[in-house]
């Protein structure tokens, strides 16, 4: 069968492979392939600074963000064939320890998770794959054209979800929140904090293109000045773009008791003067919270489930800006200024 792959460590070296069929022993629930969304941790292994192969085999096989339709599944599995679904990302170690113990993997303790398309697991930018039923999250048929969209979606479904508990330490009655960065991920979180009865303001530096129309559509307020610019004081904020300078704003301009909530994983080199006493200063008078998260857990693929499903289809089928055959797997690569996700149709609609 034909899979996306790559040799984790060199750069570009992109390629599609022939592979032998999925063997049993990787799971007894047999899957074709529909979609693959892309992302900057992609093209971060596509560029040779991240991946790990699977244990004895010198490629990955890529894709992480995905969506496919059940070809087999035993009884009991609670799966039937032509079920649609998601492979869960991250699986936990193999110990376990105590986090994953508990099917809380996305806080693995000793880092010996592995994760589909990233981490010792091949991903599923390949015509079929197998996973166990506990490793599968069923979508309704409505999903069918935006399922691919329910990982990224799980992302910020566990922010909010941190938010929420980080907010129960006290009185915590939020009403305004900051996402930075229009990209998937957040205007996935822009949705969610909406889906809250928030008013939300995005940030980004595009002043044309898909973005600003998909915020306004939202019921949310688009953003091109910078966040200590506009005097937007937020009681949450999300920041969702890896950016240092927009990181150490984040960090700065949140309302008393703010929650900020850093996803953007930032490259790492960059150098940003940081007054680190005058951050310091705000965030112990201000009762601040600044937390990291990443990755998630079933309970958070349950809940962006409710999120995708209680949104406006028409508004999450135009965050899929490009739809690429897998045989164009380099178009699909290649940047263009309009985009916001790009996917990868694994099976001919």
């Amino acid at each position: 069968m034909q899979t996306l792959t790559v040799t984790p460590g060199s750069k570009d070296s992109l390629q599609l492979r022939e592979v032998p069929d999925p063997l049993p022993g990787e799971g007894p629930v047999l899957v074709e392939s529909l979609a693959v969304g892309l992302c900057g941790t992609d093209r971060e292994i596509v560029a040779g600074e991240y991946g790990q192969a699977p244990a004895g085999e010198s490629f990955l096989v890529l894709g992480h963000e995905n969506l496919g339709r059940v070809m087999d599944a035993p009884r009991g599995s609670g799966l039937s064939e032509g079920d649609l679904v998601v492979g869960i990302v991250r699986r936990p170690d193999p110990v376990p320890c105590a986090a994953c113990a508990r099917g809380e993997w996305d806080m693995c303790r000793n880092g010996q998770y592995t994760e589909h398309g990233i981490k010792g697991l091949h991903g599923f930018a390949r015509d079929r794959w197998r996973a166990d039923p506990d490793g599968l999250v069923r979508l309704d048929p409505g999903l069918a054209d935006v399922g691919v969209l329910l990982e990224p979606t799980t992302i910020v479904a566990k922010a909010w979800e941190q938010i929420d508990r980080i907010g129960g330490r006290a009185f915590f009655d939020p009403k305004v929140a900051v996402v930075t960065g229009a990209g998937p991920v957040g205007l996935l979180a822009a949705l969610l904090g909406v889906q809250r009865g928030l008013e939300v303001h995005v940030f980004d530096r595009v002043t044309d293109g898909p973005k600003p129309g998909l915020v306004r559509d939202l019921g949310a307020v688009y953003h091109t000045d910078t966040l200590t610019d506009s005097g937007v004081r937020a009681d949450v904020m999300v920041e969702c773009t890896g950016v240092g300078t927009v990181v150490l704003e984040s960090m700065k301009c949140g309302a008393t008791d703010a929650i900020t909530c850093l996803t953007g994983v930032s490259r790492p080199g960059t150098k940003t003067p940081v007054d680190i006493g005058l951050v310091n200063r705000g965030a112990v008078l201000g009762n601040e919270v600044i937390f990291g998260s990443v990755n998630a857990n079933r309970r958070h693929y349950a809940a962006a489930v409710t999120a995708l499903e209680q949104a406006d289809k028409g508004w999450l089928a135009r965050l899929i800006t490009r739809r690429v055959a897998l045989a164009d797997f380099a178009e699909a690569f290649t940047r263009r200024k309009d985009d916001v996700k790009v996917v990868l149709e694994m099976k001919g609609r």
